[in-house]
């Protein structure tokens, strides 16, 4: 265990807290956009649906950005702190996963390719979408256990 200068401290503390909020909206989010499976008829409504595509968008910023959070900013301090060498993303994955902190980069990198294909599949193809929302929301728990994760262990370390 590495002892982290005070504003790396600060900065790991205030990206755990981000990526809980973060993964707050994107549960209250997912919960409401898939009340009912997302189909294509729906993906097809969002011309017309202010509030469904509302929601969808909702959806596509929140998984991005919670994502985003974790892998790109909070996983590599956090390993950092642990003593763990960082580097490139998919190195700082497969840290994670051997840590037991993310349950399979393969399966992180398989969401990264999703969210941008929600992304820039959005507008073109309807079932596309509906498939890509689906399967995004499939793996939102999966960002729910890897926010936990971290938390449990700034706790368990008495750094939260």
């Amino acid at each position: 265990m590495k002892v982290l200068p005070p504003e790396k401290h600060r900065r790991l503390r205030f990206l755990a807290e981000l990526a809980r909020k973060e993964a707050r909206q994107l549960m209250l989010t997912d919960q409401r956009l898939f009340a009912q499976a997302f189909t294509e008829e729906r993906a097809r409504s969002l011309e017309r649906d202010i509030d469904l595509a509302e929601r969808a968008d909702a959806f596509v910023a929140r998984f991005g950005r919670l994502q985003d959070t974790l892998g790109d900013k909070l996983l590599p301090i956090h390993l950092e702190a642990l003593g763990e060498r960082t580097g490139a993303a998919i190195d700082n994955l497969d840290t994670a996963e051997r840590l037991g902190i993310l349950p399979s980069a393969e399966d992180w990198l398989t969401m990264r390719k999703l969210r941008n294909q929600m992304i820039h599949e959005y507008i073109d193809d309807p079932r596309i979408l509906a498939n890509a929302l689906q399967n995004g929301h499939a793996y939102v728990p999966t960002l729910i256990e890897v926010t936990e994760a971290v938390m449990n262990d700034l706790r368990q370390r008495g750094w939260w």
